[in-house]
């Protein structure tokens, strides 16, 4: 939605900045076919924006003549949304730069003084993991973080964690991160006195409090974030061992939810290195499934629980591929069965 926003914005930038130009222009200058552009046209009509179609030779789109745009009245709700979808375009390799800035400065001057700074800090402070569609939350919510962030200042928060359990934090806020078309809030909690993440939909309220800080030396917000993810205080701590490369390994489990390893090398083995995947999982229910998508050897070293689901597991398929089989695949079902089982 934000980005089709965005390139509706370009588009009646285009169309105010000459006589007429012609689908192809557009579609060039958009970096969007012929089609595209007419449905972004539509939308501008939809609005109320008198655009007027040229035919002939040299023919394509124009404004009215002597139209003149009223001036933009934005709540932060929508102000936010049009600027993070024109910040991703600016951060994407093929954006038409000239024309997304024009239009986030013409956005930011239609705002009240008061507005275009807690925008400017959301801008500065928000690292955003392009190229990927984010999904907006509370646009007061994110410009108070925002704030907190550039000045330093610490947060009372309202919480509700993912049992919808409701808490009161007061927290040092240092990053707000776009990931996975979900905002996140990385804090030092005052009470815990420990690095957390908060998930930005699940705040209630934000407040800033009385005070400053002085924040840490920080890594990269994307990859502590990521780092986080994979270290959660779960219940369950998985341990396999996997002989495949990373690349592979990574496929089915991202950074985000496996910490790998290497395993030293024995000299004069040319197949591929073994890794260790350490996983805090909620459930272990997932796992097996992953493990055979993974088509290569892996050994899991903990818990006994997930041994006892994968045998579990192997033995429901074995079963279910000899479901409508003779006497003999009864016979390799009974089988495997029992070498299946949880030893003792």
């Amino acid at each position: 939605m934000t980005t089709t926003t965005s390139r509706v914005l370009q588009l009646l930038e285009l169309l105010q900045s000459a006589d007429t130009r012609t689908v192809a222009e557009l579609a060039e200058r958009l970096a969007v076919n012929e089609r595209t552009v007419r449905r972004y046209v539509q939308h501008l009509l939809e609005l109320e924006i008198p655009v007027e179609s040229v035919r002939g030779r040299y023919g394509g789109y124009r404004i009215r003549a002597g139209y003149r745009m009223p001036p933009v009245i934005l709540s932060d709700d929508e102000a936010v949304a049009l600027l993070l979808g024109l910040a991703h375009a600016l951060a994407s390799s093929d954006a038409p730069d000239v024309a997304v800035q024009t239009a986030m400065s013409k956005i930011r001057r239609s705002l009240p003084a008061a507005s275009a700074r807690r925008l400017d800090s959301l801008l500065e402070t928000a690292v955003l993991d392009v190229p990927a569609h984010q999904d907006v939350p509370d646009a007061g919510t994110l410009l108070t973080i925002a704030d907190a962030i550039k000045q330093r200042r610490p947060l009372d928060l309202r919480y509700l964690d993912a049992a919808h359990t409701p808490s009161r934090r007061t927290v040092l806020p240092h990053d707000l991160v776009a990931h996975s078309s979900r905002w996140y809030l990385i804090a030092f909690d005052t009470v815990r006195r420990s690095e957390r993440t908060f998930r930005v939909d699940r705040i209630r309220t934000a407040r800033a409090v009385s005070g400053t800080f002085q924040p840490p030396a920080r890594s990269d917000a994307i990859d502590r974030l990521v780092d986080g993810f994979a270290e959660a205080d779960y219940p369950w701590r998985v341990e396999l061992r996997i002989r495949a490369s990373v690349d592979h390994i990574r496929r089915y489990l991202p950074a985000s939810v496996a910490v790998l390893r290497p395993i030293p090398e024995r000299d004069g083995d040319d197949a591929p290195a073994w890794h260790r995947a350490s996983i805090h999982a909620q459930r272990l229910d997932w796992i097996p499934a992953v493990i055979a998508a993974l088509d290569c050897d892996v050994v899991i070293e903990s818990p006994d629980e997930l041994r006892q689901l994968a045998r579990a597991t192997a033995a429901r398929l074995l079963a279910a591929a000899a479901a409508s089989g003779g006497t003999a695949d009864r016979a390799e079902v009974s089988a495997a069965g029992s070498a299946l089982a949880p030893r003792t």
